[in-house]
């Protein structure tokens, strides 16, 4: 099913539907500011499992989530001064920040070295949902493991709208995916180049 929202101010009735699916234990698909996503709630571990099967993706490479701001960041993740700074600076926007993982992330979330991956797109819908539900949502690019990441929300209702109960059209986005970056330790390391610039990792 293909619910549109308007990216630019996104109409709140229509939010409260996709929370509502949300809520009630369901996977949605969404907009980011790189290319669309799939979710559900970081507490429905029914839902991370059905992720992982239509992904095709091993069980040992965790999912990032979204953020709403970054007081919800600190909630989940442990940030350091110096990472708060670079947080700051770059959020919202198309980068993935690997942190050291607070206790209350589910542990299908947490690598083996109780790390997180935390998103906070520059995207009105996606930010949207996330406040609405008023905790962080998984994020990981709609498509197969090693397919190339969908675009189009009409190809991603083709192509998956089977397997998730919603897909939220915010319009046609680019095919690229977030720079993935580690604050762990004293500077910052590229583990992916995305769309975000990482010229300032040195």
């Amino acid at each position: 099913m293909l619910l549109a929202i308007n990216p630019d101010n996104p109409q709140p009735r229509l939010v409260d539907k996709v929370v509502a699916t949300l809520e009630q234990g369901g996977i949605i698909a969404y907009p980011t500011d790189t290319t669309y996503g799939i979710g559900c709630s970081i507490f429905n571990k029914q839902g991370v499992e059905k992720i992982y099967l239509l992904k095709q993706r091993e069980k040992k490479k965790p999912f990032s989530f979204i953020c709403a701001d970054l007081a919800e960041v600190a909630r989940y993740a442990k940030v350091s001064n110096y990472a708060f700074k670079i947080l700051k600076r770059f959020l919202p926007g198309p980068y993935t920040f690997v942190l050291d993982a607070s206790g209350i992330v589910p542990n299908l979330l947490v690598t083996k070295q109780k790390t997180v991956g935390v998103r906070m797109p520059d995207n009105q819908i996606c930010l949207a949902i996330v406040r609405g539900l008023g905790h962080p949502i998984i994020t990981t690019s709609a498509n197969r493991s090693g397919e190339e990441p969908i675009g189009d929300p009409f190809q991603v209702e083709r192509e998956l709208g089977k397997q998730i109960d919603l897909v939220v059209d915010g319009g046609v986005l680019s095919a690229d995916v977030s720079s993935l970056v580690s604050l762990i330790g004293d500077r910052p390391e590229v583990l992916r180049k995305g769309v975000g610039d990482v010229s300032w990792c040195g």
